[in-house]
């Protein structure tokens, strides 16, 4: 089996060893995983399935390998590590390295045991580096975690800064109310957590929404106007047109009070018709749109 080497990833390589990243061998890690046990699989994700492994040192990992029907290609999965490695944070799951061997290509998180962000935060299988000038892309293929993809996005192929702030709207709004934008799929009142809000909000009716495990309702006036501010600013991030989204900037601003006076949120998107249907949701990769489904607390 061919060994990871300059030759084979070219100019790629030195971007990963510039960021001090472990290059892992196909023989560690399926020792690690139990030669990829389907009992050690933790999911699946849109571009291949994630095992569970232990190193030699006694390290837990989680090991992203990359299913060869993905489509992906060695320039593609080298531009992943290299946006994974600049974001690293603290509060994000840390990539350990990568394995790429002939055909085989992976990615070697540290293994969160209490169900982490990390599909989510770390799906960037339709990741683009942005030039210094650029601030958005077009793509033929669509990649992302169904429910969080910005219409934008999900239909036109179009990225941008605002497809995130969607995103972090949805996930705000998940927080808020414990539950998944895609678990009221069935609802024939609404076909998303989205439109749940919105139904809600309209109605004076958002403490409705509040889950009680992240805050007892109207508690005490200082957490009802923090709890009204999350909605509020969710609201705005999901707002079907990205030109009317607010900027990250100006979320955070938000966030901490610095921003008092909100504008009046507009209607988000999917609230009257599904983006895809429920059988579509469940399986890899449909018409060129990949997606990666994960379940929540």
């Amino acid at each position: 089996m061919t060994k990871f080497s300059t030759e084979n990833v070219g100019e790629y390589s030195i971007r990963v060893k510039l960021q001090q990243l472990r290059l892992f061998n196909f023989e560690e890690l399926a020792i690690a995983t139990g030669n990829f046990d389907h009992a050690k699989k933790l999911g699946q994700g849109g571009f291949g399935p994630v095992y569970r492994g232990i190193l030699r040192d006694e390290k837990e990992i989680a090991v992203k390998r990359l299913s060869k029907a993905s489509g992906q290609g060695l320039e593609e999965f080298m531009n992943e590590v290299e946006v994974i490695s600049k974001i690293q944070h603290r509060n994000l799951v840390k990539l350990l390295g990568c394995c790429v061997e002939a055909e085989e290509k992976m990615l070697v998180y540290e293994y969160m045991p209490n169900k982490s962000l990390d599909t989510f935060v770390f799906d960037f299988g339709m990741a683009r580096i942005f030039g210094g000038d650029e601030n958005q892309a077009n793509t033929k293929r669509v990649v992302g975690t169904y429910g969080y993809m910005s219409p934008e996005y999900a239909i036109q192929g179009q990225f941008s800064e605002k497809s995130d702030v969607f995103s972090f709207g949805v996930l705000l709004l998940e927080i808020v109310s414990g539950r998944k934008n895609t678990s009221l799929f069935n609802n024939q009142d609404y076909f998303s957590l989205l439109g749940y809000v919105w139904k809600l909000w309209n109605e004076g009716n958002i403490w409705s929404l509040v889950d009680k495990v992240v805050l007892e309702p109207k508690s005490n006036l200082k957490n009802e106007k923090e709890i009204r501010r999350c909605i509020h600013i969710g609201l705005l991030c999901v707002q079907e047109y990205a030109t009317d989204r607010p900027t990250m900037s100006t979320i955070v601003s938000m966030l901490n009070s610095e921003i008092s006076n909100f504008n009046t949120p507009k209607q988000p998107a999917f609230t009257q018709t599904p983006l895809i249907t429920h059988d579509v949701q469940n399986r890899a990769s449909v018409n060129g749109v990949t997606l990666t489904d994960f379940d929540g607390r």
